[in-house]
């Protein structure tokens, strides 16, 4: 390595969660390295070119709250915006939007340029520099050592990976791109950690100019786009449009008449694949009863005609991938610019890890997105944020941040992730929030942005514009409980009504238009408005949800001895036992989440504590 060899942080791996770790890192104040294969790949799109979704939209919304980058750059590159969920709760709403990819990439390298603290290098990492139980650095492909005091891993899918077409195999970070070999033998050999093998894919990329368009119904974005970040006042880029279009019978039959010839099916394949992003092999044979399945044509950017046919990704051999894609209507002439291909790669059982993604027994050592059995751009993204937040913290001799389950969907993740462990990639849900009607896309920089700025990510012009927000809700909110208005007809069976505006608002008897019209609160911004609509309609189940999470925080409380012996707690089961030796809880509500803890189990659990401390455990 050319140059400074001693940093206080290095991120090894600059996709979307090594970026996002390298800026937090270095924004607090950590002299940063981000060391990647290629600098030219800084940020790629490696599968589909859209950021958000339901539950990964919260996940943006959250990264931007706390002063990480996605979400503006999203908005920036974003060409194709959309509010998924529009008609049901606010809960369950979440933004999406389709990139121009080459601008992504481009908006990520400059906006990592841009921060100080922060130094791009273009290299491997071959293995980890371990001293008496912490880390100390990597050493390189240049032959060099380069030492820190903390290391954050954000290996996507590059270690050991393994590219599958058809019958050929071949080594692969992604098409295109080396995988790392000898960092997967390092944690496995060296620090004896357990990995699994997991798989993901991609479907074949299509030249847009050989589409049939007008066999395709359009889906044009929403005018207009709501933004990811806090901070952008409004989107005026232009949208493109996507298309929607399905299989059919010819399809499938096409597909199960060439199983044999899938790696999936042929047992070419040994990793476990997304449920719920599944391959079209895979979808024809689960949903046989089907007789199509919906695809999505969407372009890959302003300045090309390539176009991602979102919802058929495969790892057939070439020829049938070709055959495939001319079954469908629309798409009888249509050539294929990339092939699909599935990818097989190792990652790190999340068990081994604490909830501040720190390796457990290496001081130090944080990973962070797929390595850690995550699948996705957002999920990656909110666990590099997480871990250049504690790499830092680890650095300065700060106590790290906690994130938990009633905070924040990055929370949810991480304790998914720490106590239950994966067996498939983890995706982010909405139902995976207990405390979801709290955790919500418009109240993210209320939940967040103030430990942002604690933290020192959150700068003078988000915090300022976070205060004048929050003041403009309570100013509007005394409004809507102070003033009274008159509803209803003398004539009619409703007799004249006088109540707060408030409470007008909470029974949905008039728009909320009209209503906030009628108070003078029409001028404010509309997502502001709606801030305050959800808070009034959905007072009382709110008011039940943070009853729940005081209980939730009285079990998170009660901390647990690290040094317990778990194996010889008597009145478990020998597989409880076993899996809280593994997890080793930090808490007895970490405890109570690890799969097959029940309330008789955690009962004698604190019976043991009491015994042991030898005075009151308090309980759950």
């Amino acid at each position: 390595m050319i140059g400074i060899h001693s940093f206080d942080v290095i991120v090894v791996g600059a996709g979307h969660a090594g970026c996002e770790a390298a800026h937090a890192a270095a924004h607090m104040g950590a002299v940063t390295l981000l060391l990647t294969q290629n600098l030219d790949t800084i940020g790629q799109m490696s599968c589909n070119p859209a950021i958000g979704g339901l539950g990964k939209g919260h996940l943006v919304r959250e990264i931007d709250a706390l002063g990480g980058l996605m979400g503006s750059l999203a908005d920036q590159a974003g060409i194709h915006f959309r509010l998924l969920n529009r008609s049901k709760g606010p809960a369950v709403r979440g933004p999406r939007a389709q990139m121009d990819k080459v601008d992504y990439r481009r908006e990520v390298r400059t906006a990592l340029e841009m921060t100080p603290n922060l130094i791009l290098r273009q290299g491997e990492a071959l293995r980890l520099i371990i001293e008496g139980g912490s880390v100390r650095g990597i050493m390189t492909d240049w032959g060099h050592a380069c030492y820190a005091s903390a290391v954050i891993l954000t290996t996507g899918t590059f270690l050991r990976g393994l590219a599958h077409i058809g019958e050929r195999t071949f080594p692969a970070g992604r098409l295109g791109d080396q995988p790392s070999q000898s960092l997967s033998d390092d944690l496995r050999q060296t620090l004896g950690l357990d990995l699994i093998r997991l798989k993901t894919g991609t479907p074949p990329r299509l030249e847009g100019r050989t589409i049939d368009w007008s066999r395709f119904e359009p889906q044009p974005g929403e005018n207009p786009p709501l933004p990811f970040s806090f901070m952008t006042e409004k989107i005026d880029r232009p949208q493109v449009a996507c298309h929607i279009g399905y299989t059919n019978h010819k399809t499938h039959e096409l597909i199960l008449n060439n199983l044999h010839r899938a790696p999936l099916y042929s047992g070419q394949i040994k990793g476990i694949g997304p449920r719920y992003c599944p391959s079209i092999e895979d979808k024809v044979v689960r949903f046989g009863d089907r007789d199509r399945h919906q695809i999505f044509l969407e372009p890959e950017g302003w300045r090309t005609t390539e176009i991602y046919p979102n919802g058929i990704s495969t790892s057939l051999p070439i020829d049938i991938q070709l055959e495939l894609i001319h079954s469908m209507d629309g798409l009888e002439r249509t050539e294929i610019l990339r092939p699909g291909y599935a990818i097989e790669y190792d990652m790190v059982d999340p068990i081994q890890l604490h909830d501040t993604l720190a390796v457990k027994g290496v001081d130090g050592l944080y990973l962070a997105g797929q390595i850690n059995g995550s699948t996705g751009y957002e999920e990656a993204a909110a666990q590099g944020l997480a871990a250049g937040i504690q790499a830092a913290r680890f650095h300065a001799n700060l106590e790290p941040v906690r994130f938990d389950r009633s905070q924040s969907y990055m929370g949810v993740m991480i304790d998914d992730l720490i106590t239950k462990g994966v067996d498939e990639p983890y995706r982010m849900f909405t139902s995976r929030a207990e405390f979801r009607l709290l955790l919500r896309i418009d109240n993210a920089d209320t939940r967040l942005t103030p430990l942002g700025r604690e933290i020192g990510l959150v700068d003078d012009s988000r915090w300022a514009k976070f205060q004048n927000k929050m003041e403009a809700i309570c100013n509007a909110r005394s409004e809507l409980h102070s003033t009274k208005i008159v509803l209803g007809h003398s004539d009619s069976a409703n007799a004249r009504e006088k109540k707060s505006a408030w409470d007008w608002l909470r029974g949905e008897v008039i728009s909320s238009a009209d209503l906030f019209e009628q108070v003078g609160l029409n001028h404010l911004d509309a997502e502001l408005l709606n801030v305050l609509e959800v808070e009034a309609r959905y007072e009382g189940y709110l008011q039940r949800q943070q009853e729940e999470v005081l209980r939730y925080r009285k079990a998170e409380l009660v901390e647990l001895p690290q040094d317990l012996d778990w194996l010889n707690i008597s009145g478990l089961s020998k597989e409880l036992q076993q899996k809280w030796h593994k997890v080793r809880p930090r808490t007895l509500g970490q405890a109570y989440r690890v799969p097959g803890a029940t309330p008789a189990a955690i009962s004698v659990l604190i019976i043991h504590l009491k015994s042991r401390i030898g005075k009151a455990t308090p309980n759950p």
